[in-house]
């Protein structure tokens, strides 16, 4: 390890505090509208080894495909049961977890207007100042996909596919949410993209 990297940002724990992982019920009895889902997946580094202790942050839109921002003046509506974002720390196995709704897709609001897809966007702090990830997860078989400018700014095909979450059977979650899974690789060749 070089100095660049073991100097990274020291004593995340208290800067960052984490433990967002419930986006869809914001108290108890207040839960979000829209298809629940529980994501999760692992942050690891350019060989396959976990990255323990990152920070992972998620930020979405509702089921309607509007952000709980100031920013988002659609007249999509909002949902007060949903903020749509969160943050957790990786277990020893580099793993995380989110439970949340799946988001609603957006129109762009540019002149020749574009739709995105439903997508998830996250930011990963690992711990060195070279594994900093900013990224979005979109969803196998979207047919927006194909038209998302910034899915397809992604040049490599095989890229573009590490942006996709894998869905999971209900075998493995249960049938009251769906479940995806979505392992992000911080550096390297299999490195997931990053993008804006």
């Amino acid at each position: 390890m070089t100095r660049t990297e073991a100097t990274g940002p020291l004593d995340l724990q208290r800067k960052l505090p984490c433990g967002d992982s419930n986006l869809a019920e914001l108290a108890p009895g207040r839960i979000a509208i829209g298809q629940l889902m529980h994501l999760s997946g692992r942050i690891l580094d350019e060989d396959g080894r976990p990255v323990r202790g990152a920070i992972v942050e998620l930020w979405q839109a509702n089921a309607a495909g509007r952000y709980y921002n100031p920013l988002d003046q659609r007249a999509a509506p909002l949902d007060p049961n949903f903020v749509g974002n969160g943050r957790v720390r990786t277990d020893e196995e580099g793993r995380y977890a989110f439970f949340t709704i799946k988001p609603g897709a957006y129109p762009v609001p540019v002149k020749d207007t574009w739709w995105r897809p439903p997508h998830i966007h996250f930011s990963v702090l690992g711990p060195s100042s070279l594994s900093r990830l900013v990224t979005q997860m979109y969803f196998a078989g979207d047919p927006l996909n194909a038209l998302d400018r910034i899915l397809n700014s992604v040049p490599d095909a095989a890229a573009r596919e590490r942006l996709i979450a894998r869905h999971l059977p209900p075998a493995e979650v249960g049938d009251g949410w769906l479940g995806f899974a979505h392992d992000i690789v911080l550096r390297g060749r299999h490195a997931t993209p990053a993008t804006p």
